[in-house]
């Protein structure tokens, strides 16, 4: 870890003037707040205290001081300027953990919940991720208006925010692979290369964060919403995993085509425990109106090589190919939590291999086009049609009453909770539309 002089130099050199503390609330969301840099080292060595109790999901009124800690390894000094009326700066961010005023692992942050889980199964692997983000360029922030025409490969307008957004990320050591128009009008994507999976999880809030401010200052929006507009396809977020150990891949295996036993038996947690865990992948009511046949989202809990309706999708095997060889989970979305969602995602592949599991048949039609009859056969489960129903099993698993503390148990569904009930009892435009000029 470098030291804080080592930084303070490096702070001047780059004219930064402010560090920004950066921690999301039990929704995903990024919080964040500055310190001048004459504060750093005292940030470093003391944390900075601050109330939790106006944080979604944190702690309550009468047990609200909380206190951040920053992880020094995460500095990332951002690559523009800021411009005031007589002035410019630079500013920093780092991310952290959260404690409490006697100075334990505040329950609450799910930061910290991921590095947990990361290093509770770290004897048998470490896990690494890649991810898909899609978004939407509308016109703005009040509706969501189409840009562009475009569509899959085929460009569209405003390619150079994808661009520009790599070009930023690329300075903030944040590696991309690979960035194209989408399959829906103004849709969009770019995918984060392989890495260790906090890391990735950081990675994916700044993304997010980058890829909007790049569109403010292209006088457009960028919207993560899972499904801004109906019979379109909606914004994924698909999660590539593989586990490793002393720089050996263990999900490949050159005997069995590509994929190990290890693979084989996460896939089958994923699965065994796929409803268990959607509520966390699938966090909003808006994202279960992605989850719907016919645009390239998964319902059923399958896996295949070329399904990319399937819940699981393994790359095709290339020889040799000892590090592309991954799995790749397509139900969640962008608007998710990523270190609740991982977390989860981890907990539920490790307890198939603890328990080696054997996954079942792959399959590679849609199976929304099966018979039902074949379905029973198969014994093919659906994924929860809506956040109430995900819901139900999320609050039953053991899986996730073991995985999470319960402080982020209680708090989550506690907030999602409230979600339904409030869109339960308000008036739609579709209930405008068909009921209210004929009833």
């Amino acid at each position: 870890m470098r030291e804080v002089r080592e930084w303070l130099r490096e702070f001047e050199e780059k004219r930064v003037r402010f560090v920004r503390p950066i921690f999301v609330d039990i929704l995903g969301r990024a919080l964040d707040f500055t310190v001048p840099v004459n504060e750093f080292e005292t940030l470093v060595e003391e944390g900075k205290g601050f109330d939790g109790s106006s944080v979604e999901g944190f702690a309550r009124t009468e047990e609200s001081d909380l206190r951040f800690i920053p992880d020094a390894d995460t500095i990332i000094i951002l690559p523009w300027e800021y411009n005031g009326v007589e002035t410019s700066w630079r500013e920093a961010v780092v991310f952290g953990r959260i404690v409490e005023p006697s100075g334990r692992e505040y329950e609450g942050d799910t930061r910290t919940l991921l590095k947990r889980v990361i290093e509770k199964y770290s004897e048998i692997g470490t896990l690494k991720c890649g991810a898909e983000l899609e978004f939407f360029i509308f016109e703005n922030d009040k509706h969501p208006a189409h840009t562009d025409e475009g569509g899959y490969f085929r460009s569209g307008l405003y390619g150079e925010i994808r661009k520009e957004s790599q070009l930023m990320l690329g300075e903030m050591g944040i590696k991309t692979e690979f960035d194209h128009h989408e399959v829906a009008r103004s849709q969009h994507e770019i995918d984060l290369a392989y890495t260790d999976a906090l890391k990735m999880a950081d990675s994916i809030i700044l993304a997010k964060y980058v890829v909007k401010r790049v569109a403010k200052r292209f006088g457009v929006y960028a919207s993560f919403m899972p499904k801004p507009i109906t019979g379109i396809n909606g914004n994924g977020m698909h999660l590539h995993l593989s586990l490793w150990k002393r720089g050996t891949n263990l999900f490949f295996d050159e005997r069995a085509r590509g994929l190990s036993a290890i693979a084989r038996a996460y896939i089958a947690g994923l699965i065994e425990y796929g409803r268990d865990i959607q509520a966390a992948l699938n966090q909003w009511i808006n994202s279960y109106k992605r989850l719907y046949p016919g645009y390239e989202a998964p319902t059923y809990l399958v896996w295949g090589t070329k399904n990319r309706s399937a819940y699981i999708r393994v790359p095709e095997y290339q020889k040799g190919k000892e590090s592309a060889t991954r799995i790749e989970i397509r139900s969640p979305d962008p608007a998710c939590n990523p270190y609740l969602a991982i977390s989860l995602i981890h907990a539920a592949g490790m307890e198939g291999v603890k328990r080696n599991l054997k996954p079942p048949e792959p399959v590679e039609v849609d199976v929304f086009h099966m018979p039902e009859s074949e379905r029973r056969r198969l014994n093919i489960a659906e994924l929860s049609p809506s956040l109430e129903k995900a819901l139900e099993f999320f609050e039953k698993s053991e899986l996730v009453k073991r995985t999470l503390p319960e402080h982020v148990y209680r708090k989550f569904i506690e907030n999602k909770r409230i979600e339904c009930s409030n869109f339960n009892r308000t008036v739609t435009d579709y209930e405008i539309k068909n009921y209210f000029g004929v009833l």
